[in-house]
């Protein structure tokens, strides 16, 4: 932990609840992290006329690509990993151990190295329906991550959920601070 404020490493990706992604930094901030975002590169170019002020917001810069050999690492500890939204796409190549993007190498790490570590995933019912993502969801929840489920899926062939779950998330992530998994 930095000073008394937790840590959250706030990792999104390309689903359109990314957009709303300052709203979630802002509530986070109000209840008590100190919030790094990272985000994949699909989700910083969505982004990418707001990156200096979510950047100037966060008081860190936003990542989205793995640091150079060498480098110092800029951003303190995580204390918690929230990975939301997750795409279908991130969760399979999370489970999967496929980490060519920096957002999806830092969550396989995270597990690696004992971090709790919370996804949210917003997936349309078509592609929860494959069969791989279901067992991307049993090996992550194996290797310890919370993969939060939203209650109801979305019409097939929407990329997004109406209302995205970012207190949900936060919520959970709170509580992988205070209960670790085992």
């Amino acid at each position: 932990m930095t000073g008394d404020q937790p840590v959250l490493y706030l990792l999104g990706t390309g689903a359109q609840p990314v957009l709303t992604i300052a709203a979630a930094v802002e509530q986070a901030q109000a209840d008590g992290w100190r919030v790094c975002l990272g985000l994949t590169p699909t989700a910083a170019r969505w982004l990418h006329p707001y990156l200096a002020g979510l950047e100037a917001l966060t008081g860190a810069p936003v990542r989205s690509h793995y640091k150079l050999p060498g480098e110092e690492d800029v951003w303190p500890t995580a204390d918690v990993v929230l990975l939301a939204p997750a795409t279908f796409n991130t969760i399979n190549r999370w489970a999967l151990g496929l980490t060519d993007s920096f957002v999806v190498g830092y969550a396989a790490e995270a597990l690696g190295r004992g971090i709790p570590t919370v996804a949210l995933p917003c997936v349309n019912a078509a592609l929860a329906a494959h069969p791989q993502y279901a067992r991307s969801v049993e090996t992550l929840r194996l290797a310890g991550a919370r993969v939060v489920l939203p209650e109801t899926n979305t019409a097939p062939g929407q990329d997004d959920t109406p209302d995205f779950g970012w207190a949900l998330a936060l919520h959970e992530a709170r509580n992988a601070l205070q209960h670790p998994a085992p």
